[in-house]
């Protein structure tokens, strides 16, 4: 494996800044894993594993003001942005550090002896323990919460296991400057820095997910890359689990009578989701079904307009750029679609928001036009006009799996009259999170959040965003007739560490 210079680079310029690092060789791999794998028995304890996250969310905070430098510097999102992205990134590593306190995670079920049931029951004591190592691949579109110190990190640490981010190459000084911050909390708890491990480059991704002791993973990042990481978790002598956020198209459907009864709205409401962080965000709405009546046209002159008014912006590399502009021409070029707004190039470095428009019949079959039902990562949604409601059954039957998906209802159908029941039913086996009346873009960190969906949205049925993102990195184990002494704490009756749990059939709190 070559060591290869890591530069920081400009992406409103395309201009490298400055040499950050040098890739990984396949020993410093090793080395780092090494050095996670010796780091579990510090996060044994989870009082110091719960101050630990506290600490690292307030030595983020302390250090603030450099890391959104350096972070608008790599990724050009803004100060505004960034500084929000880091105070949720805080919030986020605050609430684990609460779950760690409370310990439901843990999952405690404890049975005694029962020679009177069907087939007679032995002691049974049942929680969960860290799986081990967890491999962390960095996302490009959000560098803090999505990124070293973000969801996948924090929720590993919380559950125990230790860390090996693979850095994204978007913004690579930023993640040597979030690393260091988090070693240097770990460092306050008596905890090895090598709790946190980084490494750069595409080679070295692969060295870590096949590495031995690595023992879970969790990606963000393009179908293509996804599904070739989550390939070889399960070629693996070993296989391990594979969390991986791959894409997501987040379907929206617009009920004739909702567009009839607030198109202008509906319209604008779409425009500000799709072109939010010029279009990078994972839960964009790229695909939208709208009536081909009056009142659609009135929602298509509203989307308009309002993109019209949308200022160009810059994508996160010139990579993304050229594909986010091959891609809306190549979409473009089909028979039968339009461009109200036309997406693509706009200056040297940026990019103008756009959308096309396509009857929905195109889309009932297979054929050329399956392209628009693939995302197209950057400002650009696509409008299908449908003609009734067999049109939009027949368009969802054939929709992959999302992250989320969206309805849009007139007050009677919200109110449960007509179709509002069944488009809700439909619109469920698609995505982990489906909407009424509102937009998917903003995924808030709360206990009921569920951030993932059917393949290729999501390689597994969790969620990388909420609390119970921590059961992805843990497995259940039951001790059968253990004597009290030998029991860890978490499993003794008189419940020391004063635990949830459930005792016998009745839940303790």
């Amino acid at each position: 494996m070559a060591a290869a210079p890591v530069w920081s680079v400009d992406p409103r310029t395309g201009k490298q800044r400055e040499q950050v690092a040098v890739e990984a060789t396949a020993q410093e791999v090793d080395s780092a894993v090494r050095a996670a794998h010796s780091a579990r028995g510090s996060l044994a304890d989870r009082t110091v594993r719960s101050a630990f996250l506290r600490t690292a969310a307030d030595q983020l905070a302390a250090a603030g003001e450099q890391l959104v430098e350096a972070a608008d510097a790599e990724t050009a999102l803004g100060p505004v942005r960034l500084m929000g992205e880091l105070a949720r990134t805080c919030y986020q590593l605050r609430a684990f550090a609460d779950i760690v306190d409370e310990g439901a995670f843990l999952d405690v079920v404890i049975n005694h002896p029962d020679d009177t049931a069907t087939p007679p029951i032995p002691d049974l004591r049942r929680y969960k323990i860290p799986l081990g190592v967890v491999a962390v691949y960095s996302a490009s579109n959000f560098p803090f919460a999505f990124s070293v110190a973000g969801g996948d990190t924090a929720s590993a640490l919380a559950a125990g296991c230790p860390v090996v981010v693979k850095a994204h190459p978007d913004h690579p000084a930023l993640s040597e400057l979030v690393a260091a911050t988090l070693r240097r909390a770990a460092g306050l708890h008596d905890i090895p820095k090598g709790v946190i491990g980084l490494v750069h480059g595409f080679e070295a991704g692969i060295e870590l997910i096949k590495h031995p002791l690595v023992a879970a993973a969790g990606f963000t990042g393009s179908v293509r890359g996804g599904r070739a990481l989550f390939d070889a978790a399960a070629a693996r002598s070993v296989p391990i689990p594979f969390h991986g956020e791959l894409g997501s198209l987040n379907p929206v459907v617009v009920t004739e009578a909702a567009a009839a009864e607030r198109a202008e709205a509906i319209g604008a409401g779409l425009a500000g989701s799709m072109t939010l962080g010029v279009g990078q965000f994972c839960v964009k709405p790229g695909f939208v079904l709208a009536p081909a009546g009056a009142a659609g046209d009135r929602l298509v002159k509203s989307l308009t307009d309002a993109v019209s008014d949308t200022e160009a912006g810059v994508l996160l590399d010139h990579r993304m750029r050229e594909n986010f502009i091959a891609g809306v021409a190549e979409r473009a070029a089909l028979p039968d679609v339009e461009s109200p707004v036309t997406a693509g190039a706009c200056g040297e470095h940026t990019v103008s928001g756009g959308f096309l428009t396509v009857p929905a019949e195109r889309l009932t079959g297979e054929g050329q036009y399956d392209l628009l039902l693939e995302e197209c990562f950057g400002p650009l949604t696509v409008v299908a006009r449908y003609e009734d409601e067999d049109q939009v059954k027949r368009v969802l039957d054939r929709l992959p799996g999302n992250l989320t998906a969206t309805v849009h209802l007139s007050t009677e159908e919200a109110a449960g009259e007509g179709r509002g029941p069944e488009i809700l039913a439909e619109l469920t086996p698609l995505a982990g999170r489906v909407l009424v009346n509102g937009w998917p873009t903003g995924v808030a960190v709360a206990p009921a959040q569920h951030h993932g969906g059917p393949y290729p949205a999501t390689t597994s049925t969790s969620t990388s965003v909420g609390g119970t993102a921590i059961e992805r990195w843990l497995r259940p184990v039951v001790y059968q007739g253990a004597p009290e002494a030998l029991l860890p704490p978490e499993l003794r009756d008189d419940n020391p560490l004063g635990l949830p749990r459930r005792f016998d059939g009745r839940l303790e709190r």
